[in-house]
């Protein structure tokens, strides 16, 4: 897994896994905390995420609202929309452009 940007837009890319969860959190964390305004997390490079991954964007989306910033996912791939729709996420997390739920491919 790699980050790179800035408080403001970062961009993950690899695996986000119970194995990278530890050092994404604490490098999304710092981000939130040194940051105003949106934090945006481009996905595009993300090949895969494990629940332990959707957890640590879950609670990076709370602390942002807790420091009255808003997490703006940008780039979600495809089977990483299908996962935010079935748990129902897309409709609190903020994802640039929204999902086209009827464009997603059943399973």
């Amino acid at each position: 897994m790699h980050i790179r940007g800035d408080h403001a837009e970062l961009v993950v890319g690899g695996r986000l896994d119970v194995r990278s969860a530890a050092d994404a959190r604490t490098a999304l964390h710092t981000a939130v905390d040194d940051g105003v305004g949106d934090l945006v997390l481009d996905l595009s490079e993300l090949d895969s995420w494990d629940a332990t991954g959707l957890g640590v964007i879950m609670g990076v989306h709370r602390r942002a609202g807790r420091c009255g910033r808003r997490l703006v996912l940008r780039g979600v791939p495809p089977q990483m929309q299908r996962l935010l729709v079935a748990t129902r996420l897309h409709r609190i997390l903020a994802i640039e452009g929204g999902i086209g739920v009827e464009s997603l491919p059943r399973v």
